[in-house]
């Protein structure tokens, strides 16, 4: 057993444990069914008799549990890392005892964090960058229209019908009608879009690919024939460079094609300066994490991984995708997915293990005027109000504690 893994014993007895058991019994006796007696109006001692009161135990511990915990932790001093192992020793009319093994916090030793040695990006934009973006700016307000004569070229958008075959066979998902697809858009199968180029509308073809490796368990790495015919072409007219396209971008202050790569250059400047800054968090981090030693328990570990498959699978439900769905699509099984999670899930706890530490070293405190500073902050940052932050982060002590990070953050960047 690790020096962190502690053995509590609870005994609730006597009045704790008796009005426990009486409000349970109030519970199961109003959907009681007892001859001679309408629902909820059986004595107790009538209920016993039918039931038996080891009937009462079961939604009675449920009940005591959580009082019992508090008083595990408020009486041994200890601050839980996870969710604790419980095991009920025994049980009866006047008593039930408890036995929790509480996993606290393990021991975190930092021989240094500052002065890591760690340098931070200088970003900068290229010509090339700021024209790659004026020109993906052209492509979305591109005007649409049919391709009357010729083929289809990179850049046409195909709409086509077909369906996919394997060995001979159809396949589930693999037939569509008047898809548009966008030729070196990448959308589908590597291989497939640059065979249709030279298609005139009408014409058919035979595209033959193979299925990726990381595909789907039933067709990956498989070789595949689509049968694809064009039913229409579609070409895209790029806008001009001038002052009715800037105002479409919301530029209504931009004149010229210079003015225009200025604000493109200032936007793309300012999204790399943030990117090199969470970068360079990222890499102080981990240089801290390296002059760091702690033994971090597989359960601390096992409800880290818990909590990153519930907020994926909350993120997916948010898109209409099932978590199961979103498996079956990567190949891969729950229990595949949580052991893939793992060294992710122990970074994020040596980072927190990290920056707790240094709260504590530096004696970093926040002031209720800081917090509410904070809220307003991040409420602008995410467009909504400080209230729902609050509500967002789950009260004003999880605020408090985000501000607490950051100012530990500080002090690595220092």
């Amino acid at each position: 057993m690790k020096k962190n893994e502690h053995t509590v014993t609870v005994n609730l007895e006597g009045k704790d444990w008796t009005d426990i058991l009486d409000n349970t019994f109030k519970k199961r006796n109003a959907s009681a069914n007892i001859p001679g007696f309408r629902k909820g109006k059986a004595p107790k001692e009538v209920f016993i008799k039918n039931f038996g009161i080891e009937s009462l135990y079961m939604d009675s511990i449920d009940a005591a549990l959580p009082k019992a915990y508090s008083k595990a932790l408020e009486e041994n001093k200890i601050t839980p890392a996870c969710e604790p192992k419980v095991d009920v020793k025994g049980i009866d009319e006047s008593h039930v005892e408890f036995e929790f093994t509480i996993i606290s916090k393990p021991e975190v030793k930092i021989s240094s964090y500052k002065n890591l040695g760690v340098k931070k990006e200088v970003p900068k934009v290229t010509k090339k960058e700021i024209e790659e973006e004026i020109s993906q700016m052209r492509n979305r307000m591109a005007e649409i229209s049919e391709k009357k004569s010729g083929a289809v070229e990179e850049g046409d958008i195909a709409v086509i019908d077909f369906e996919g075959f394997v060995d001979g066979e159809a396949f589930e998902g693999g037939k569509g009608e008047a898809y548009p697809l966008e030729i070196g858009s990448n959308t589908f199968i590597p291989g497939f879009e640059s065979q249709l180029i030279g298609l005139k509308k009408g014409e058919s073809k035979d595209v033959n690919v193979k299925f990726p490796e990381d595909y789907v368990e039933n067709l990956k790495g498989k070789d595949a024939v689509f049968k694809v015919k064009v039913n229409e072409i579609r070409s895209r007219i790029l806008p001009k460079l001038d002052e009715e396209f800037f105002k479409d971008l919301g530029y209504d202050d931009v004149k010229t094609k210079e003015e225009l790569e200025s604000k493109i250059e200032a936007h793309i400047l300012e999204h790399k300066t943030e990117d090199a800054e969470n970068k360079y968090i990222d890499a102080l981090i981990e240089a801290g994490i390296a002059k760091m030693t702690v033994d971090i328990n597989d359960e601390i570990v096992d409800e880290e991984v818990a909590r990153m498959m519930k907020d994926l699978s909350q993120r997916l439900e948010m898109q209409g995708i099932p978590l199961e769905s979103y498996l079956q699509f990567t190949g891969s099984s729950m229990d595949d997915f949580k052991e893939k999670s793992r060294p992710d899930a122990l970074k994020r706890i040596k980072s927190r293990y990290l920056l707790d530490e240094i709260v504590e070293k530096e004696k970093l405190e926040a002031t209720d005027k800081e917090v509410e500073a904070h809220a307003k902050e991040q409420a602008e940052k995410y467009g909504c109000t400080a209230d729902e932050i609050i509500e967002m982060y789950g009260g004003i002590e999880v605020v408090k504690y985000d501000l607490l990070i950051h100012k530990a953050v500080k002090v690595l960047e220092s």
